[in-house]
């Protein structure tokens, strides 16, 4: 298995993690009742998903 040549110092791990950023998610409207909701997904309130009923 391969080893690293060198160690490398705290400064440089810290300042390549610096770059490492959360987005935040992207929160759409849901069509049918307008809670906030993840792209993709079945609405929680409500049930709906592309105009269809899914849930409940």
């Amino acid at each position: 298995m391969a080893e690293p040549k060198k160690k490398r110092s705290r400064t440089r791990t810290q300042r390549a993690r610096a770059n490492q950023i959360l987005e935040a998610d992207q929160l759409l409207r849901c069509n049918q009742c307008g809670a906030q909701i993840l792209p993709h997904t079945v609405c929680i309130q409500c049930g709906y998903y592309k105009k269809a009923k899914v849930i409940g």
